[in-house]
């Protein structure tokens, strides 16, 4: 750790203990408690660029998700319980209980935005609002997985197959791995919008075998588990009804296919937002105007 830059200058350092172990978080800024979560394949340094906005604004609660970054690899099983969505939204209500917040504000990006609609949808009465980065729910996505859309998305067919096929495959050379995929999620022929700082934290995680598992059982729960979930819900009926914030790279994954307001309208009762001039890590590629929006909306 002592190794790596601190990208969060003036935040705290909490590890926070939960049923799937000590989650770390940064916590920074001040106002009513927002929480943000990254996605794959990062951590929560892809905030790096976005936080000084909001923490004018908001108390920042920025976790490393379970198996991800600095937090602990849970103990998995045949399920892959512990990386449903489901129970990663558990672990993320214990860490606010335990920083003293009922009730806050998330925004989720990629798999950290699978862990907030989920959420939403579990615990209703935590949220006030959420804001969901480039994704559409899981269901959908498996849904319109046709020719075009697996090979656009091949990370979702390769890292859900059988341990240890694909974390063998990663592991025999993960930094062009994941700089491959860093680089093809990005929009192209624009700079590379990376920190060269924030690339050795994402990638110190990534050479870890444990956390190359890890993200592997993220997948697995996302082919099995996390649809059953989804899919319940949906032949129930069940809606979010937090006011919602979608926003995706105008070249991401949920552009794929259709509008994806369309698509979060099938989910939630009171849906806004709209594209990002970016790839998939808007965060990143532009964050002053991913920043503005989600001021803007959980300003309001």
């Amino acid at each position: 750790m002592s190794d790596l830059a601190d990208l969060f200058p003036g935040y705290a350092s909490e590890w926070i203990s939960t049923s799937r172990g000590r989650i770390f978080a940064r916590v920074g800024g001040s106002g009513p408690p927002l929480m943000l979560l990254h996605g794959y394949p990062q951590t929560h340094v892809m905030w790096h660029k976005v936080a000084p906005q909001l923490a004018t604004k908001f108390k920042l609660i920025i976790p490393d998700l379970p198996g991800y970054g600095w937090s602990d690899v849970p103990k998995t099983d045949a399920d892959h319980t512990p990386f449903t969505k489901r129970a990663m939204a558990q672990a993320m209500i214990e860490v606010m209980d335990k920083l003293g917040h009922a009730q806050f504000m998330l925004a989720g990006h990629d798999r950290g935005g699978r862990v907030t609609y989920r959420l939403a949808l579990d615990h209703p009465g935590r949220l006030s609002k959420l804001a969901t980065l480039d994704i559409l729910p899981t269901y959908d996505y498996w849904a319109r997985m046709d020719r075009a859309f697996g090979l656009r998305a091949y990370h979702w067919l390769f890292l859900a197959q059988p341990a240890p096929m694909p974390e063998n495959l990663i592991q025999s050379n993960p930094d062009e791995y994941f700089g491959h995929t860093f680089r093809s999620w990005a929009k192209k022929d624009k700079p590379n919008p990376f920190d060269p700082r924030a690339v050795a934290h994402y990638l110190t995680a990534l050479r870890d075998p444990l956390r190359i598992h890890a993200a592997c059982e993220d997948y697995r729960a996302g082919a099995y588990a996390d649809l059953d979930h989804d899919k319940a819900d949906r032949d129930a009926g069940k809606k979010i009804t937090a006011p919602l914030l979608a926003l995706w790279g105008e070249t991401g994954f949920a552009s794929a296919g259709g509008s994806p307001l369309d698509g979060w309208r099938a989910w939630a009762t009171n849906v806004s937002g709209g594209p990002i001039e970016s790839g998939h890590f808007l965060p990143e590629e532009n964050p002053d105007a991913t920043g503005a929006a989600l001021l803007k909306f959980f300003s309001e």
